[in-house]
């Protein structure tokens, strides 16, 4: 059977309710229930099997039993370094670099964000090592990745992010001076013709950006963005599209003359509900130098 990992919830209402509804209330997916009936189990705190119909006393604790993931023997292990702003039994948060890939791929397959990852789930001795990345930023961004450490918070946050309940807020210096103290971009993004950029089209994904200016510059400005949506290069296209791109960012045009030859953008705060402690958590990301060096500290 390989090894068997343990999850807890409890029934939070003050009323009884079935262990089912306990499991769904927590934001478990149709998907995992199904594969906790078929390879799991649910147990009380005497050991005892519980079933989903089973009632659960106001408070009462349940817990989830599922087989270990298997980790992808083709996935590297590197012992790069990893920025940790926390980490438990059930998330880990990191402030990645710009320059490091989030995954393996044709251009790096040795030293990306789930290789360094792995490698420190390696040198703790954690029993999974199969990370699951809820949120991504493109290579050359920085700042905070929220990462599920098993299958089952993987799961959970899934359900959050398809209903859009994780707040994510980034820092980005546009170029030129936006007039408007806040706005919203709800704007369709799309793959281009040439495969590589985005752009707005009708055709196109939704996707909901909004800001509130933070500073304005000479020839810049610094902005608070709140992406409701995670389209590839949501932030960078759409303030390209208003006249803003991004400062050094070369793809969508943006001024590479300020000190910065990369996309001057950073993930700084994430929040999210946390469904194995019942509240919402919150976290942020030092900002690196070379953003603080353009002027982008609030």
């Amino acid at each position: 059977m390989g090894v068997r990992m343990r999850y807890q919830f409890k029934n939070n209402l003050e009323e009884i309710i079935s262990a089912k509804k306990v499991l769904q209330r927590s934001g478990m997916s149709q998907r995992l229930l199904q594969r906790i009936q078929n390879e799991g189990r649910l147990i009380d705190e005497n050991e005892n099997d519980v079933e989903f119909s089973d009632k659960l006393m106001p408070f009462e604790p349940i817990w989830i039993e599922l087989p270990d993931e298997e980790q992808d023997q083709n996935v590297a292990i590197s012992d790069g370094p990893l920025d940790i702003i926390f980490e438990d039994k059930n998330w880990l948060l990191v402030n990645k670099p710009a320059g490091l890939t989030a995954v393996p791929g044709p251009s790096d397959r040795e030293d990306t964000l789930v290789n360094r990852i792995k490698g420190h789930w390696q040198a703790i001795e954690s029993k999974n090592m199969m990370p699951h990345l809820v949120t991504r930023l493109d290579r050359f961004t920085s700042g905070i990745t929220l990462v599920a450490r098993h299958q089952v918070s993987n799961s959970l946050l899934s359900e959050q992010v398809a209903h859009h309940k994780i707040k994510k807020i980034y820092l980005a210096m546009v170029d030129g001076v936006v007039q408007a103290e806040k706005g919203t971009f709800n704007q369709p993004l799309g793959l281009a013709a040439d495969g590589i950029h985005r752009e707005v089209r009708d055709d196109g994904q939704q996707a909901t950006t909004s800001f509130k200016v933070l500073k304005r510059f000479e020839n810049q400005t610094l902005v608070q963005v709140h992406l409701k949506t995670g389209r590839t290069h949501q932030i960078r296209v759409h303030f390209a599209n208003a006249g803003h791109p991004l400062v050094g960012d070369q793809l969508y045009d943006g001024p590479m003359d300020r000190g910065i030859k990369r996309q001057a953008l950073h993930a700084s705060s994430i929040r999210f509900f946390d469904p194995f402690i019942d509240e919402k958590i919150s976290f942020t990301a030092e900002l690196p130098d070379d953003l603080k060096q353009i002027g982008m500290e609030e």
